[in-house]
């Protein structure tokens, strides 16, 4: 940076730029949802065109698209996800790249970060099995899953996970 020395930049406190990336899924209707949930609509309600403004109707389960999974999801006394601030899910993330996987492979701790490898700062792991690229047919249903063990490996490294899948568990196939 050119300059006298009172405007040189002090590259000590220059820190990089912070870079936050949105890994949702656009909601729309008929988008994939997990076996037994409720479909997903979303449909005009008002248009500008005959009530001067717009406003749409949109129907879904709390299981659809990208989401988070609260405690309750799973335990009857868990917290809500509206008991977290928001900014509980701002992440400092590490992609780890699976890919190539077959459908339904069991995901073993030994493809994940030692915890011992990861920068204190990591709190996820941003797990690509390549399944998002299956995103809208059947075949989505077989994505792989993480198993017990490598489950643990990650809560031994306090890190949470995001998944290109319905999930960390196995999904039950199309029926038909």
């Amino acid at each position: 940076v050119g300059g006298t020395d009172g405007d040189r930049l002090n590259r000590a406190a220059v820190r990089p730029p912070t870079v936050f990336r949105d890994l949702s899924r656009p909601i729309e209707t008929g988008m994939p949802t997990y076996p037994g949930d409720p479909d997903v609509t979303l449909a005009p309600d008002a248009t500008h065109e005959a009530d001067g403004y717009a406003t749409s109707e949109l129907r879904t389960g709390t299981h659809a698209g990208t989401h988070v999974d609260a405690p309750r999801h799973t335990l009857p006394e868990g917290e809500a996800i509206d008991d977290q601030p928001v900014g509980r899910f701002v992440f400092d993330a590490r992609l780890v790249d699976l890919r190539p996987l077959q459908p339904r492979a069991a995901i073993p701790p030994e493809v994940l970060p030692e915890p011992s490898d990861l920068d204190p700062g990591v709190d996820l792991l941003v797990l690509r099995t390549g399944w998002a690229s299956h995103w809208g047919s059947d075949r989505y249903r077989d994505h792989p899953y993480l198993t017990a063990a490598a489950v643990e490996r990650c809560r031994a490294a306090g890190v949470g996970v995001g998944l290109d899948t319905f999930g960390p568990d196995p999904t039950p196939a199309a029926s038909g």
